[in-house]
């Protein structure tokens, strides 16, 4: 987005590649800090922020159509001055300024965010998300906007203050969750929650709500941990987990999938996953990696272990560094199109293809079919193997191989065009979501390519990001700074307790409750729960307490889940006050919205039911007990198998002394039975049965 000339503004030295496509705006745009809040107060002009990310394709249309444009950046620059954001680096911020949005347009937000701030508080007055260059749809020009904007700060000062005042009254009282005499958490949340997703159900395509369709992934997985717990009481609730599989399974065979690359794309703009908005974040793939690994150990379909492997090794071949860290996105957008490097012309692919290839492919994913995306074509599963070779007059096999083929020979095409842009900075909150994900597909799999990507990107973290006892929360090109939230410590802490259980590394245990260490003793209100900034951060005029979840889970029911689990694996009752001490503050938010809380949900779950957790010391046995133990879907049994030349653990594990052979620890909440020494006697004990 350099349109002109040698003009540099302020952010040619960011490490964010989203603030450096701006970097040569007209715009005298300036990062957030002290340089552009002195000088807004010192000249008193509102703040014009301006907050989206690199992969955003409407925050390219903005950019394009109002910040290349000298006339525009006129405008901006004589009224305000301007703050560019990357949401993906301040999250901070963009809670913040969302929430405010919100509430003074009262309809959602996104991005491009568009807010404008007193200069002396940085309170919000006016905002929306995008606008136009030109009058349309409704929404005016930009630069009438900006004018008019700028006249009504000028005419009514004692108005905005009075605005201003309440508002921040709000949102300081949205932040004041404290646990009310008399709460006694129960399980009527998780079943509410039950039925309001079934409520939201699509029974026709999969998913939750109507277009545009998000994969909502905390989603599933409360609707799959339902299914388990009903199983486990011997009254399976299989509409839950048929809701959940069928979800799986429409995503998986949409256009939302990259059905030649792997990996997902961030949303579907029709109901029936069909045409996704085609950028691919780092951040939704870690999850879904996460949920059709376990949707394998619960059926073993094999839909999901391709798509598992697909997905990884896109991960691996396009989405992590050289260094070890994963990136954080690709771009919706190529030559200046959305979606130009993942859509067909019908010639370019019967160019490509055998004539048999073509039989098989072309139905397969709607080659043969009227164009879906704008005259072309996007690859999109229409037609089942099964259904192919009864027309072909094949074998399911032979048709397969054809479309493993096909496939192969459109990806290797695809590869010699222009690619999507790459969002190349390393965010410890999304790279823990994705160490998490190959984690448990390399468990469930037995894969050790998987494991080791999971390794190298933990390592880089400890080795580039960790300083002086602290996370820093964002790396790019070897400077890593911007101190982490709530979420980096919470959700690596959550990577790791999965790491462990597929290969155990002590350094990594002791690594986690450092992190833990910081959570408590940086992040924690005193009313309970955990602030999503440290008590050290920048002052900023909220200080947001996530209990809902939004595209992730919140900070707060991941550091819940993962104390309770800690609490219960070392025996430490301060882990498990802190995770009752989170789950008490947000009962009341979860009693009124369990749909919006199922992150929340589930760590609500483990701290109702009993959570099993299985100590396995030994040496070459070891592995099939794990295996036997493992088997399956059980998210609520944490099983870790620690070589009996280990030493020096911390809690009640270095109470499991290894023996002769293997021995078994397993400990049902805080009821723990005796050990066992054979694999028989473990199998009993996991079935129930402890005579």
């Amino acid at each position: 987005m350099t349109t002109s000339g040698n003009y540099s503004n302020h952010l040619g030295t960011e490490t964010s590649p989203y603030l450096l496509q701006h970097a040569h705006n007209p715009v005298d745009w300036y990062p957030w800090g002290a340089e552009a809040l002195d000088r807004a107060r010192a000249e008193n002009k509102p703040i014009l922020l301006s907050i989206g990310y690199s992969a955003c394709h409407w925050c390219h249309v903005m950019a394009h159509e109002s910040f290349e444009d000298p006339a525009t950046a006129a405008v901006m620059n004589e009224l305000f001055v301007n703050v560019k954001v990357d949401r993906e680096e301040r999250p901070d911020l963009d809670k913040i300024y969302q929430t405010a949005h919100s509430l003074l347009t009262q309809r959602t937000g996104g991005w491009p965010l568009t807010m404008f701030l007193t200069p002396d508080s940085q309170v919000p007055f006016f905002g929306g998300t995008y606008f136009p260059r030109e009058p349309r749809h409704g929404l005016p020009a930009f630069t009438d906007l900006c004018q008019r904007v700028s006249g009504f700060y000028r005419e009514h000062r004692d108005e905005l203050e009075k605005q201003n005042r309440s508002l921040i009254e709000f949102m300081t009282s949205m932040n004041q969750s404290t646990a009310q005499p008399g709460n006694r958490l129960s399980a009527m949340p998780l079943d509410v929650a039950r039925q309001q997703l079934e409520q939201q159900f699509d029974a026709t395509h999969g998913g939750f709500g109507g277009a545009p369709k998000f994969p909502h992934p905390t989603s599933i997985e409360r609707l799959m941990r339902h299914w388990a717990s009903t199983r486990d009481e011997h009254k399976a609730d299989e509409r839950a987990l048929q809701m959940a599989l069928f979800t799986l399974d429409r995503m998986a065979l949409g256009g939302m999938y990259d059905q030649i690359g792997g990996g997902f794309c961030r949303y579907s703009v029709d109901e029936r996953w069909m045409i996704p908005h085609f950028e691919k974040m780092l951040y939704d793939n870690g999850p879904l990696l996460s949920l059709y690994s376990e949707a394998w150990a619960a059926t073993g379909n094999p839909l999901y272990r391709r798509i598992v492997a697909q997905t990884a090794e896109w991960v691996m071949r396009e989405m992590q560094a050289p260094e070890g860290g994963y990136y954080s996105s690709l771009d919706a957008d190529s030559e200046g199109e959305e979606g130009k490097f993942y859509v067909w012309t019908r010639e370019q692919v019967q160019q490509l293809l055998s004539d048999e290839e073509y039989a098989a492919a072309a139905p397969r994913f709607g080659f043969d079919r009227e164009p879906n995306f704008e005259g072309k074509w996007h690859a999109h599963v229409y037609t089942s193997i099964e259904s192919l070779a009864a027309t072909l007059k094949l074998d399911a096999a032979e048709v397969e191989q054809r479309i493993d083929s096909a496939r192969r020979k459109l990806f290797a095409a695809r590869e010699q065009r222009v690619r999507p842009g790459r969002d190349d900075k390393i965010l410890v909150s999304w790279n823990a979501l994705m160490i998490k994900g190959m984690a448990q597909a390399a468990g469930v799999f037995d894969e050790a390519a998987f494991l080791d990507s999971a390794q190298r990107a933990l390592d880089f973290i400890r080795k580039q990001m960790w300083h002086d006892g602290r996370l820093f929360a964002t790396s790019k090109d070897g400077r890593a700074h911007l101190a982490a939230y709530l979420d980096d410590y919470v959700f690596l802490v959550d990577a790791i307790l999965e790491l462990l259980q597929v290969r155990w590394n002590s350094e990594d245990l002791r690594f986690a409750l450092q992190l833990c260490d910081v959570v408590l003793g940086h992040f924690s209100d005193p009313a309970g729960g955990f602030f999503f900034t440290a008590d050290d951060h920048e002052t900023l005029i909220q200080r947001p307490k996530p209990l809902s979840d939004d595209a992730l889970p919140a900070g707060n029911a991941i550091a819940a889940k993962v104390f309770g689990r800690l609490g219960h694996v070392l025996g430490d009752t301060a882990f498990l006050d802190a995770a009752e001490g989170t789950l008490k503050p947000a009962w009341n938010s979860m009693q009124q919205g369990p749909y919006g809380h199922t992150g929340m949900l589930n760590a609500l779950e483990e701290h109702l039911y009993a959570l099993e957790t299985l100590i396995i010391r030994g040496g070459n046995d070891m592995k099939s007990w794990q295996k036997d133990a493992t088997d399956g879907y059980r998210p609520r049994r944490l099983v870790f198998s620690i070589p009996a030349h280990v030493d020096d653990l911390p809690g009640l594990l270095q109470e499991r002394k290894p023996v002769a052979g293997s021995a078994a620890w397993l400990c049902q909440g805080t009821r723990c039975l005796p050990p066992v020494t054979s694999l028989e006697a473990l199998r009993r004990q996991l079935a129930g049965d402890q005579s």
